[in-house]
């Protein structure tokens, strides 16, 4: 939220800088985010200055131009050619030295020296509306004759910069949501630091009817939407443009001034946190205001001509006939204050937050009002918004007030919470013996009554605009941040107790080795949400859409569900980098990945105990944890010493399997395969004897990079972390002595069938000889003329080595014979050169 520093001084008192004010709302939890100046005239009238006409002469070669000596309040007079009808001797103006930088709209000029018809120009006379500061452009300004010549035109005009000063709100900060919210806390803390300082805004005391002409009843049908709703009808307004006063302050912190009657609304919602409607009151027919649920699918158009159809649990503020509003969200077409509009009713109500936020989220509509109501505002301060409202309109629009304010309210009406806090407890939790008459203090500072205490507690009446605060470990939090966690002192001892390592701590151990393997390999670690597009998954045949856990209120469709996979997240990061001239890329990302499948529903019956219920909700969601690996663009890029590479599919290989060796995997408990689907063009998958998915590796679809607007191959590698830890689970890796016995290399080259994968041949070799056999590799397939139709042939070594001795030429015959032989038997292989 923006916060505007001048007027922000409107209701707290404090001689601080911006900067001052900035540190000191991040300390009591209100972060600033930039604070940035605002000059209500562009360019602050910088190089302007007060300045006398000593002579005017006609321009030797024009007619209606004059050259004029102007001092300027230097030590010499500069010579200006002015063609203003208004320029004479002795006249006092506002002159634009050489620099100086003028605006026309969204364009900009500076004043240089030049020639005007043969004669030398060294600045500008200005017009009104040259520098902003009126409209006349009929003729230069004159200033009164007791103006200090030199006086810079801003202090002439009294012109000051404000500041906005840029307030993240988090949601338990709803309280803040204003001005006046903001000066509350900021006034608590001038208080604790010893300034002198007071808390203020204008009193509405002098409010009054003026007719009873124009009443309009209200009913509410829907009392736990709408626990209070206030009305109030100004006749005979004229609707204009607002003054610059209120122009100013709502386009300083960002908002864009409609005409009079809609800034007084916009106005009151960012000054005092209460947000304003205003209907046409001649559209409200039948004379009534009906708070209450439509059918469900009933159309209806806002204020923007889009048609939405209304949720039977959408509430809306509706005349006899129709609704004009979605309550708290957005207006109508057709029933709000339009130009053409005399006679104006007020809205000022509170509804239940899950309903405007539940409504908000429905209708994809995210509005000022909606972002207040949403997270609770102040249950009491509907009269006053009103009545402010009303005497504004008066003011500003020359209006009537026409009805007895309508107060409808009932019970469910947020009420002040009664918070008993012990000191002790607050102690206990601070970690600060905080003395007791600080904590009152702050507590009535902050807005709390004290009913009673005693030595070891106080018993609070907590306002009900504070509305996270209800529980004494909140109290303990105001105070918290009211005196300051920097005056928390740090311990001088450290209280711990041993431990011992969990399955958790281990895997995180091992997840660190592998990070720094990657990170040392040239990969960059991400992390990206876990929340994502639900379109990301559309027409997904390995990620399905039913199987994705949506989220039940999410903050926006690109946050509607939790991911299935890492793919999408790092694809967008890829697309990302790739935008801003970064196409080379390694990265990997550890995160959970989450299920719904409805299959794994329990079947349940009867009277469940809460444990039972709580199994048959929960039994369809999972959870995994995963490594997701991505590689693109070039390996080596610009290099004199070598030829350009592209990353590859191969080279993502064998960073898999480095990090299956660094684990300790054994490779013979390992089953691979290949896989095709909507997600890769072509993949190998790693699974254990069991059938569990380890990894699975290969180049992207285009279908799923064209998603992204991703023009180059990316490979992606996913490693199911959890079942790939269940494999090394109690193994540990050892290091031993390169044997002393030398190893004995043998090639085969194998005749087969297209349909056999080098897999298999491992397979079989391993299995003939699991002791002696260290390596099978595939160094060459060849597939073409001089075979038979349906062949390929392949060139595998084998390596053979004892760790005790030196192997015999009989030794190595015999193994080499037992796998030749079972490659026969099991495959179909010929043995070519034999």
């Amino acid at each position: 939220m923006n916060v505007s520093y001048k007027w922000l001084k409107e209701y707290v008192d404090f001689d601080m800088t911006p900067d001052e004010v900035a540190k000191a709302l991040t300390s009591v939890g209100l972060e600033v985010g930039a604070v940035e100046e605002v000059q209500s005239i562009r360019g602050g009238l910088k190089g302007l200055v007060v300045a006398e006409v000593l002579s005017c002469e006609p321009h030797p070669d024009s007619d209606h131009m004059h050259v004029c000596s102007v001092n300027i309040g230097q030590e010499e007079p500069v010579q200006i050619v002015c063609g203003a009808p208004n320029c004479r001797k002795g006249l006092k103006v506002i002159a634009a030295t050489l620099g100086t930088v003028l605006y026309d709209g969204d364009k900009e000029f500076v004043i240089k020296k030049s020639k005007l018809r043969g004669v030398e120009s060294f600045g500008m006379l200005c017009a009104e509306d040259e520098i902003g500061v009126g409209n006349d452009h009929a003729g230069i300004i004159e200033l009164p004759s007791d103006a200090v010549v030199g006086t810079p035109a801003a202090a002439f005009y009294g012109l000051e910069s404000d500041y906005v000063i840029e307030v993240d709100i988090t949601p338990n900060h709803s309280d803040a949501c204003s001005h006046w919210g903001v000066a509350r806390d900021f006034y608590a803390y001038l208080r604790q630091n010893g300034y002198e300082t007071s808390l203020h805004r204008p009193s509405v005391d002098d409010f009054k009817v003026d007719n009873n002409d124009y009443p309009i009843d209200v009913v509410i049908e829907n009392a736990e939407a709408c626990p209070r709703y206030v009305a109030l009808t100004v006749k005979d307004c004229e609707v204009k443009d607002s003054p610059k006063w209120l122009q100013d302050k709502l386009t300083t912190i960002g908002l864009r001034p409609i005409n009079n009657i809609v800034d007084i609304t916009n106005y009151i919602m960012m000054a005092y946190g209460q947000p304003l409607h205003c209907f046409d009151a001649d559209m409200v027919k039948g004379g009534k205001i009906v708070v209450k649920t439509m059918p469900d699918g009933t159309p209806f158009v806002t204020l923007d001509g889009v048609e939405h159809k209304l949720s039977d649990r959408d509430l809306a503020i509706c005349n006899a006939e129709e609704p004009m509003c979605i309550a708290g969200v957005f207006g109508g077409k057709g029933s709000g204050t339009y130009d053409t509009t005399r006679n104006v009713l007020f809205e000022s109500a509170y509804f239940h937050p899950t309903w405007i936020r539940k409504s908000a989220r429905r209708h994809q509509l995210q509005t000022d009002a909606s972002f207040r109501f949403e997270r609770g505002i102040d249950p009491e301060g509907q009269l006053y918004a009103v009545k402010m409202a009303a005497k504004m309109a008066k003011e500003l629009a020359g209006g009537v007030i026409s009805m007895d304010i309508v107060d409808v309210k009932n019970d469910s009406l947020p009420k002040n919470a009664i918070v008993t806090l012990e000191y002790q407890y607050l102690w206990e939790l601070s970690g600060k013996e905080i003395p007791t008459d600080t904590i009152k203090s702050i507590c009535v500072d902050l807005g709390m009554k004290i009913l009673k205490e005693d030595d070891k507690s106080v018993e609070l009446e907590v306002p009900a605009f504070r509305v996270d605060v209800t529980r004494p470990c909140d109290v303990v939090e105001e105070v918290l941040r009211i005196y300051g966690y920097n005056n928390i002192e740090i311990p001088t001892q450290l209280k711990s107790s041993l431990t011992t390592k969990g399955d958790l701590d281990k895997s995180y151990k091992q997840q660190n080795i592998i990070a720094e393997q990657l990170v040392g390999c040239g990969f960059n670690e991400i992390l990206n949400n876990s929340l994502t597009k639900v379109s990301y998954y559309d027409n997904c045949e390995t990620f399905k859409s039913e199987n994705l856990v949506k989220l039940m209120n999410p903050l926006s469709q690109d946050l509607g569900v939790m991911r299935q996979t890492l793919l999408f997240g790092g694809l967008e990061c890829i697309s990302h980098n790739i935008n801003r001239q970064m196409p080379n890329l390694r990265l990997f990302e550890y995160g959970n990945c989450y299920y719904y499948d409805e299959s794994r529903k329990l079947n349940l019956d009867g009277q469940l105990s809460n444990a039972e219920n709580s199994k048959q909700v929960l039994a369809p969601y999972s959870e995994d944890y995963h490594l997701g690996l991505w590689i693109t663009g070039k390996r080596i890029s610009g290099s004199w010493a070598h030829a350009d590479e592209l990353l590859d599919v191969y080279q993502l290989k064998a960073y898999v399997e480095n990090i299956l060796s660094r684990l300790g995997v054994p490779f013979g408990a390992l089953v691979f395969g290949e896989e095709s689907n909507d997600i890769f063009a072509k993949s190998v998958k790693i699974t254990n004897r069991g059938g569990k998915l380890i990894a699975q590796y290969g180049i992207v679809s285009k279908k799923q990079t064209s998603k992204f607007d991703i023009d180059q191959q990316v490979c992606y590698a996913d490693i199911n972390w959890n079942n790939l830890y269940k494999t090394i689970k109690g193994k540990s890796v050892s290091f031993y002595e390169i044997p002393k016995y030398p190893a004995v290399s043998r090639d085969l080259a194998l005749l087969l069938d297209k349909s056999v994968e080098f897999q298999q041949i491992s397979d079989i070799a391993h299995q003939t000889e699991k002791k002696l056999l260290k390596a099978v590799k595939l160094f060459d397939v060849y597939e073409g003329k001089n075979l038979e139709e349906g062949k390929k042939s392949y060139a595998v070594n084998f390596l053979l080595q004892d760790e005790t001795k030196t192997l015999n030429d009989k030794q190595i015959e015999q193994i080499m014979n037992k796998i030749e032989n079972n490659l026969v038997q099991k495959l179909g292989a010929k043995v070519r050169g034999k």
